[in-house]
Order: C-alpha cells, then sequence, then structure tokens
C-alpha cells in the first residue's frame, strides 16, 4: 500500500486500490457455539413460553438461517440469546396478527464496558423514527470518544432473513470499551499502529488492513480534515471506504454517513470503527448497491459519496436533515439550505424603511432619542424573524431550496469534465436540472411563497448568492464551510463605515465571522463562549455586529500602524464550549482554503475566485486564542502559504513572537492615559482609588496591577468580586498578578473588616455590612454597576461588550447625576456603548475611549510583523527567535523600543485629545473617532500623492518612522527594498498623518501642513 492515492484521485494509466476479496479481519469464530445452542433450548424449554415443538425451529433458525455474526454468539450469555429469540418470536406472532409481513425487532443490552443493539433494517434505509441507534451510538460512545476513554464497534448485517417467510433481515452492533497497546504513546510511537492500537482490533485485523490503516493514520495525524480512501474489491462490485479523521473533531459523523450512502441506494454489509490512542479514529464500511436499484450505478456513485464525505464531516447533522434522508433534497441542497439559514439570520434586512426615517427624524444628539432608536432595533431583530421563524419558512418550500441551490452551483461548482472522462453526479445533476436566471427566480419565489415574509427569507439566498466571491463549498476535503463575501449588500444605515472584506465560516462546533476595512488589515480572532442557552440566544443575535463593532474599534485604534483594522469572531455552538481548539483550527484551516490556490487533486484543488486578486488576513490573539497562535503560523506554513511568518502575532518567543501579556504592551498603553489624567490635575496616583474589571489572571488585568501603584478598591473577575474600600492588600494582589490566577485565589485574611470577596457560584453571602447577596453571579455581572462600587477611576480591563449601555448608564450616576466615577480610562473593548460614554462625560466625567486607550497591542503586533518582513529567514532565526537558553540581544532591545514607541503614541494621542477637549469642549469620545478618521483619511490621501513619489522625501520621513534598530541591523535601503511596497507606502502615510493631526488637531489652518512638513524638506540633502 505504498505511496496511497489521494482521496478519490486516480493517478493517469493507474487502477485505483483494489484489495482480494476477504473481510479485511479474521472471521469471528466462536468454538462453542453447538454446545451454547443445545443449553439455549433447553432454557427456552423450561420457561415454556415458545411451545416445545416450535423452540427447536426457532432457535436453528436463529444459530443457522438468520446467518448473525459469531461475535453475538461469543458475547452474550445463554439467558440474553434465549431473552432476543423470545423477543423474535413474539414479533413474528404480532405481526402475523396484524396481518403485516414486516417484522420490527429493537434489542439492546448497555453496560458500562459497552453495548449490543439489534434491529430489523431494511437495506439501503435511513431510519427516521424509533430506536434510532446509530444517533445513538455516536452521542453515547463515538463522539466523547478519546485518547483517554474510547470505544470501538464492529456492525454487521444479517445474511438470512427472520423467518423463511418474511424478507426482513437483522443489523447488529457491538461497541466495547477500547484496551490500548499504549495508551499515552510519544511522538515517535505515535505513527506506529501497533503501538497507538486497541488489543482487540489487532488480534482480528489481517496484515493487509493494518498496512492499509497504518498509512490512513499517518496521513491523518498529519492533516486537519479527514483524509478518504475508497477500495475496489478483486471480483466484485463491493466498494469500501475508509475514513480517518482527528477524535471529536465531528459529531454523529457515523449515523449522518449511513444517511449519505442511503441516498445513492447503497447498503453496508459490515461497518467497524476503530480508535487510537494518538487520537485518530477511524470509519470502514463495506457497501454494496441494493439489489433492483435504479439510482446511478455503485462505480459512479461511489465518487460522489467520496466528494460529499467532507461536507458530512463539516456539517454531520443540520435542521433540514430529514430532507436528506427522505431523498427530497441531496446533501449539498440541504447543507446549502442550512447556510442560507445561518445567513438570514445575521444579514435579513430587519429594521426597514420605518426605521431609517425614524433615524433622520430624531436628534442624534438627544440622549432619549437615541435610547428609543436602540431599544427599537434591538427588538426588531429579535422579533420580526426569529431563528425558528426562518427555518419554518426554509422546510415548507424545499423545491425553492433546489432552485436556489442550483443558481449558487452554478457559479461556484468546478466543472471535471475538463479533467475526467466522467463528470461527476452532481454535474450530471446540475445539466439535467431546471436552470433560471436571477428574473426568473425571483418570479418564482413571489409565485410560490405565500407572504412577504416567507418571500423575503428566499430572497435574502438570492443575496447571498450574488454576493459570494470564493468558497471551498466544492473542496474534496475541507473542516468547515467559508464564503469570502462582497460585503455591498450590508444596509449603510446600519453599518456606515463600508467594509473591505468580509468571511463567513461555518463548522460543526461553531460559525464564526472575519471583517476588515482595509486590503492590509490587521486584528484579533476572538472566541466567544456561552455560559447557557439564554446566553447563547442573546450572543448569537449580536455576533455580527459585535464584529463589526469590534473591527470598526480596531480602525480606529490602528491609526498609528500601516494597516488598517479587522477582527475574527469564532461563536461555540451551545452543546460545544468545551472545543474552542477545535472550532478555531477548523476556522484557520477554511479560511485558508480561500487564501492558498489549491494545486493537490483531489486534496485542495482551484475554486472559482470571482475576486481575481491574491488576498492575505493577518491575525492576533484575542480572547480564548493567546495560545493558538504558534499553531496558525505553523499550519500556514504546512500548508505553503508565502506569507507564515507573518500570518500571526502573539506567537511564541520560539517563533519570533511578542508576548502581549509577558511584557504588557496592551497595558503600557492604557496606563500611560491613566498617568496623564494623574498629570494633568495634579493627582497622586498612590492616593487614587480604582476599580478594575478583568481579573490577576488575564493579559490586560495582571499588567495593569503590575504596572500601577493606586488604591485599587475592587476587581470583577471571571471568579466573582474583590473589594475592600480601604484598597486591597497590593502585595497579595500582585502575587495573583505574577502567578495569573483569579480572586478565587486571595487570601481574604489581608481584607480590611468592610472588605469582602463573593464568587460566582456562592448564594446568600452576607457581607460586612449586613447585605445578603442571594446570587454571585448576577452579583458579578452587575457589580460595576452597583453604588458601592463608587471609585476615583475606573479601568475596565475585561468583560463583555456593551457592559455599559445607554439603558444601564444611569445606574453610574448618583442621585444628582454626577458620576460614580471621576475617571474612566476604556482598556477593554467596547465595554462602553458610544452613547453611554457620551452620557457620562456630559455627566462630568473624563472618559477616554477604547480606540485610543488601547492600542499597545495593535501597535506591539505590527513591529513583530515588520521584523518578520524585513529579516530574511536566517535573520530572523538568529536576531528574532528566542531559544530555551539563548534570548539575542537584537530581540531584547526590539521589544524595548516597541514599549517605547507605544507608550510615545499614546502620549501623542492623550495630549492631542486633551488639547481639542479644551478647545471645543467636544466630548472626548467624540473627539477619538474624529482624531481616527482625520489620520486614516489623510494616510489614505497621502499615499497616493506626489510625497510619496519624492524618493528623497520618502527616505527622510521612512527614516524616522521605521524602527531605530531594525534600520541600525538592516539599514534604509535594505529596509525598503525587503518590505512589500504596500505596506512601505501605508508606513509613510500613517507616519505622517499621525503625526500631524496629533500636532495640528482635525481641523487645521490651510497653512499648517506646509509648515509641518518644512522641517522634513530641511533634512533633504
Amino acid at each position: 500500500m505504498a505511496g496511497l492515492l489521494r482521496p478519490g484521485y486516480t493517478k493517469k494509466g493507474s487502477l485505483p486500490h483494489t484489495v482480494k476479496n476477504t473481510s479485511g479481519y479474521i472471521d469471528n469464530a466462536f468454538p462453542g457455539k453447538e454446545e451454547q445452542m443445545i443449553k439455549v433450548t433447553e432454557y427456552l424449554s423450561e420457561k415454556a413460553f415458545i411451545p416445545a415443538a416450535l423452540a427447536q425451529n426457532e432457535v436453528s433458525w436463529f444459530y443457522g438461517n438468520l446467518g448473525i455474526d459469531d461475535m453475538y454468539f461469543a458475547s452474550e450469555s445463554i439467558e440474553s440469546i434465549a431473552n432476543h429469540i423470545m423477543a423474535l418470536y413474539g414479533a413474528k406472532i404480532f405481526a402475523y396478527t396484524k396481518n403485516d409481513s414486516g417484522l420490527d425487532i429493537n434489542l439492546e443490552r448497555e453496560t458500562e464496558e459497552g453495548a449490543v443493539y439489534i434491529h430489523t433494517s431494511r437495506p439501503g434505509v435511513s431510519q427516521l423514527f424509533g430506536p434510532q441507534h446509530e444517533k445513538r451510538i455516536d452521542a453515547k460512545y463515538l463522539d466523547i470518544s478519546n485518547t483517554e476513554r474510547a470505544y470501538r464497534l464492529e456492525s454487521y448485517r444479517s445474511r438470512g432473513t427472520v423467518s423463511s417467510s418474511s424478507s426482513t433481515q437483522l443489523r447488529t452492533y457491538f461497541v466495547r470499551e477500547c484496551s490500548f497497546v499504549n495508551p499515552a504513546p510519544t511522538k515517535e510511537q505515535e505513527t506506529d499502529i501497533r503501538e497507538t492500537a486497541d488489543k482487540s482490533f489487532l488480534e482480528k485485523a489481517t496484515d493487509n488492513t493494518l498496512e492499509i490503516y497504518s498509512a490512513i493514520l499517518k496521513l491523518a495525524l498529519a492533516r486537519t480534515g479527514p483524509v478518504i480512501e475508497m477500495f475496489e474489491v478483486e471480483g466484485s462490485r463491493e466498494r469500501r471506504l475508509v475514513i480517518a479523521y482527528k477524535q471529536q473533531t465531528t459529531q454523529s459523523f457515523f449515523s449522518a454517513i449511513s444517511d449519505l450512502y442511503h441516498y445513492y441506494d447503497l447498503y453496508s454489509s459490515r461497518k467497524y470503527v476503530e480508535q487510537f490512542s494518538n487520537g485518530i479514529t477511524i470509519v470502514s464500511l463495506y457497501l454494496n448497491q441494493i439489489p433492483k436499484s435504479t439510482a446511478p450505478p455503485i462505480e459512479h456513485s461511489i465518487h460522489q459519496i467520496i466528494k460529499e464525505a467532507s461536507l458530512i464531516y463539516c456539517l454531520p447533522t443540520t435542521p433540514l436533515q430529514s430532507f436528506f434522508q427522505t431523498a427530497k433534497l441531496s446533501v449539498q441542497e440541504s447543507i446549502y439550505g442550512y447556510i442560507g439559514w445561518i445567513f438570514a439570520q445575521h444579514f435579513l434586512n430587519r429594521l426597514g424603511s420605518e426605521y431609517t426615517s425614524l433615524v433622520n427624524i430624531l436628534d442624534p444628539n438627544n440622549s432619549t432619542h437615541q435610547d428609543v432608536l436602540t431599544k427599537m432595533k434591538k427588538r426588531l431583530r429579535t422579533d420580526t424573524f426569529t431563528r425558528d421563524y426562518i427555518l419554518e419558512i426554509i422546510k415548507a418550500y424545499p423545491e425553492l431550496v433546489k432552485l436556489l441551490y442550483i443558481n449558487f452551483a452554478m457559479i461556484h461548482y468546478v466543472n471535471p469534465a475538463v479533467n475526467s472522462l466522467k463528470p461527476t453526479l452532481s454535474y450530471q445533476r446540475l445539466r439535467t436540472d431546471t436552470i433560471l436566471t436571477e428574473e426568473e427566480l425571483l418570479e418564482k419565489i413571489r409565485r410560490t411563497t405565500s407572504n412577504y415574509h416567507e418571500c423575503m427569507v428566499f430572497e435574502s439566498f438570492l443575496m447571498f448568492n450574488k454576493h459570494v466571491l470564493k468558497t471551498n463549498f466544492y473542496q474534496p476535503t475541507k473542516v468547515a464551510l467559508s464564503f469570502r463575501m462582497n460585503p455591498s449588500f450590508l444596509p449603510e444605515i446600519e453599518y456606515p463605515t463600508k467594509l473591505f472584506g468580509m468571511f463567513l465560516v461555518i463548522g460543526s462546533e461553531f460559525r464564526g465571522f472575519h471583517l476588515r476595512f482595509r486590503d492590509v488589515a490587521r486584528g484579533g480572532i476572538r472566541i466567544i463562549r456561552s455560559r447557557n442557552r439564554e446566553a447563547y440566544s442573546i450572543n448569537l443575535r449580536s455576533l455580527f455586529d459585535e464584529n463589526y463593532a469590534l473591527a470598526a474599534t480596531q480602525q480606529r485604534k490602528n491609526k498609528d500602524i500601516p494597516e488598517g483594522g479587522s477582527k475574527g469572531t469564532i461563536l461555540l455552538d451551545v452543546n460545544q464550549q468545551d472545543k474552542p481548539l477545535v472550532a478555531f483550527e477548523k476556522y484557520v484551516d477554511a479560511v485558508l482554503d480561500l487564501l492558498i490556490v489549491g494545486q493537490s487533486p483531489g486534496i485542495k484543488e482551484r475554486i472559482v475566485d470571482l475576486y481575481k486578486k491574491p488576498e492575505i488576513l493577518f491575525f492576533g490573539p484575542d480572547e480564548g486564542t493567546a495560545d493558538y497562535m504558534d499553531w496558525a503560523s505553523a499550519h500556514a506554513r504546512e500548508r505553503g502559504a508565502t506569507f507564515w511568518k507573518a500570518f500571526t502575532t502573539g506567537k511564541s518567543q520560539s517563533l519570533g513572537g511578542i508576548p502581549h501579556d509577558m511584557y504588557g504592551m496592551t497595558t503600557r498603553s492604557v496606563h500611560q492615559y491613566v498617568l496623564g489624567i494623574y498629570r494633568k490635575l495634579g493627582l497622586k496616583e498612590e492616593n487614587c482609588f480604582k476599580l478594575q474589571t478583568g481579573g490577576p489572571d488575564g493579559d490586560l488585568g495582571s499588567n495593569e496591577i503590575k504596572i500601577s501603584k493606586d488604591k485599587t478598591c475592587g476587581i470583577v473577575d471571571g471568579s466573582g468580586v474583590l473589594y475592600d474600600p480601604e484598597g486591597i492588600d497590593r502585595k497579595e494582589l500582585t502575587r495573583l498578578a505574577e502567578n495569573r490566577l483569579m480572586i478565587s485565589n486571595f487570601d481574604v485574611s489581608k481584607l480590611s473588616p468592610k472588605g469582602f470577596r463573593v464568587l460566582v457560584d456562592e448564594v446568600n453571602v452576607k457581607l460586612p455590612s449586613g447585605e445578603v447577596i442571594d446570587d454571585g453571579l448576577a452579583f458579578r455581572n452587575n457589580f460595576h454597576l452597583n453604588p458601592m462600587a463608587s471609585c476615583q477611576v475606573f479601568v475596565p480591563c475585561g468583560g463583555r461588550p456593551e457592559a455599559v449601555d445607554l439603558q444601564n448608564v444611569g445606574r453610574l450616576l448618583d442621585h444628582e447625576n454626577h458620576p460614580r466615577f471621576k475617571y474612566i480610562v476604556e482598556g477593554a473593548n467596547l465595554f462602553f456603548t458610544q452613547e453611554a460614554r457620551i452620557r457620562l462625560e456630559r455627566a462630568g466625567a473624563i472618559v477616554f475611549k477604547d480606540a485610543s486607550a488601547n492600542k499597545g497591542g495593535v501597535t506591539s503586533s505590527s513591529l513583530e510583523v515588520l521584523a518578520a518582513l524585513a529579516f530574511t529567514d536566517q535573520e530572523f532565526a538568529e536576531h528574532m527567535q528566542v531559544t530555551e537558553d539563548h534570548i539575542p540581544p537584537f530581540y531584547q532591545d526590539y521589544v524595548k523600543e516597541v514599549q517605547e514607541i507605544i507608550e510615545r503614541n499614546a502620549q501623542l494621542e492623550f495630549e492631542a485629545l486633551w488639547r481639542e477637549h479644551q478647545r471645543t469642549r467636544t466630548p472626548r469620545s467624540i473627539l477619538s473617532d474624529e482624531l481616527s478618521l482625520a489620520i486614516v483619511k489623510l494616510n489614505e490621501n497621502l499615499q497616493h500623492t506626489s510625497l510619496w513619489n519624492d524618493v528623497s522625501l520618502r527616505k527622510v520621513v521612512l527614516a524616522e518612522a521605521f524602527p531605530r534598530l531594525l534600520q541600525k541591523q538592516i539599514g534604509l535601503e535594505a529596509l525598503m527594498r525587503r518590505v512589500p511596497e504596500s505596506y512601505v507606502r501605508a508606513i509613510f502615510g500613517s507616519y505622517l498623518a499621525s503625526r500631524f493631526v496629533y500636532k495640528y488637531g482635525t481641523d487645521p489652518s490651510q497653512f499648517a501642513f506646509f509648515e509641518f512638513m518644512t522641517p522634513f524638506f530641511a533634512k533633504i540633502q
């Protein structure tokens, strides 16, 4: 089996994989079968449920004619077998009294070590009702299998029928807990099948099976997604599929793959699922065509099954599964319908022209008006089209889903006829189905649906089709579905700043987006978890808006760097909260499918690309993904991405990364604003009281504790609330911060008599004041709004977006309408809504918003990437990659320079905002946006003016803009040559734009720019 072919692909001039017509496993032979049969007959005679004259015949048929595999007889007790025979006999009697030739038998036995299931089974038909044993096996045994506890499966179809007068066959399933040869293999051992396999598998598998599985095992270890191989059987039409994938990277796959081959009129004679202690699952299916089938022959359909198995792996079950099981929709059509359902949930326009009219009428500066608009927007989005309502509409019109799918496929399906003599069944179906133009399709939707809402749902499908620029939907192998969208369909009233690019990614554990405002853009990837179903529902509704707002904040925050703003979000499914790494890996791999041109037939092929330009995304760490950046960079390299070094930031030091948390990069920017307020108002930091959300276990929270010298009176983190009005013990807080521990680890003996700690899982906690806290979780979630949390300074370093909005901001004001926090520096992204910030500022608070304060991390990331682009691979390894026993001197000095640049940029913007506010009295939160927009706009203009074309001036500006150490190490000329011109141009524009706006503000005189540029021209030699 050396040189296994790629899934579903046969080299020209070579034969497909062929195996001998044997089972691949040593046949189960039970030597005590005859003796057992006598004892079963005696047992039945004693019980006398079956007449003595018939008992012998029933036992003989069960043991001989029925054709049950010997594994059953070896596994079951005398009593259990007898009970099964009696159940079968009872079913026959029941069928006879009902004059029904069919039998319905469902027998089961479950233990801690495994299970046995027996049921009547029609070949090639999925069970829609009843016990649905395969779904149960998936949920109870296969989906939960991992390297510590796993279950293997053997399943057989009986060769005979339940009686001479019935055509009904039985299907048996034997589930057993694995006993691995080596439960914890080393890196060197994990590719050795004899080390990682289950002991009983090794006893039963033939040498040929071991050879096949071993080769597939190695491929699966090296691949993110599934490995799918097909084997022809000598002298037979039987086809065998072997599918390998990493454990717990898909759910309900075993039952879903049965639905897939049933759709093509195939049935399995036997099935195996094997587990390995290296984390791999292998499924083996023995497939045949149903006699007298009118479906395409197995020789053709098997290749379609191979293609569609990767779709099943991505999304094994959807709410449209029953349409696929009953052949009303194909697998592509049902999954397309599911994608359309998700798209409609997020983008069906639920506000309408009336809302637009209201926006134009109401006063944007009136907080009451804005409150009404905010509430109306949320209610319209929630109430008009619920998820269930949209799904109900889609299910009512499967014929429209078919037609819309054809419209989608005609654009994105690659005609394989150019590479193959035989077009796939998918392509043949497309050529025979009705193909409607867009106008005809719209007319069909309007004629078929019965009301305006139904019409809108299917029009959203058409909108989706029109705006997909490329997709991996038809890639032979994939782990999640990804779509590069043209975002022009977004309504301007809701999304005023136009997006440059948008990706939608959907997997079995998650859904997610990636949004960016410029071609070259940077931002983190955030994983969003949900504590319960209610939280998930809220997160789901706000997912796209939150992502858009985060990317917009990033765009404003990135004013000092060459990259624009972007953000990615991954919302874990409500039942998949323990799968963040799996979801992240699938998200990254699916996005890479659309960034890297496929060149591996049968694995990654060329796709239809309507965008027609090369694209690069840059990912950074965010909530829940800080530990995953190394993997993403390494994976991009493995997949052949030329941009792998710069693909992610926040990598480990061994890969040249500059960890934000280790060096406090984000905090250095945030804290400059806190210090700036103290400096301007003549306050001593040591005398100021501060509340902080985001605790000592987090990046921003821990570094804020370590860098500050104030009296912190309250900290809110994931574990609860820690509060002391006299100031929390600084030494104990620092201990937690240095060890990244939650406040649940705080030594409460170090609190003052008025201090307390309330954890989220505590109830009925009595505070020193005598107040009783009923629910620790609710107390934690709302503590920043609690009057007892009043302090001079509030620095949010963590928390959910929009924790303070127009509806609850009043709780941050006292009875005289004065702010409970005098000074607010927003370290956490989007902690306040813009309306809430303005309300606080008008009440007298000094507020510096996230886009200004929280920009240290992106500056660090940008400079990390600049080094990766500037150095050759060899130089990068020498100067930027840290080993266990060596930190390169350049790396140490470069980190210090990055910190200096972050602090300098923060000081420049702080001074500009303070000065502009003094001059105009405009709220700082508005000034921050105006400043950002002015810099971004000027940057774009400067990149395309004659200033850039003046090479001498360009060198003078870049000599100031490029980091001093990089110039010293590489030289300015080499930097300009090595770094891509688009980047150099962006550095040139962003440096001049930011320095000019910071110095002259957003409303400069007409001579200001000339005055600003004079010193640069003076330096030209």
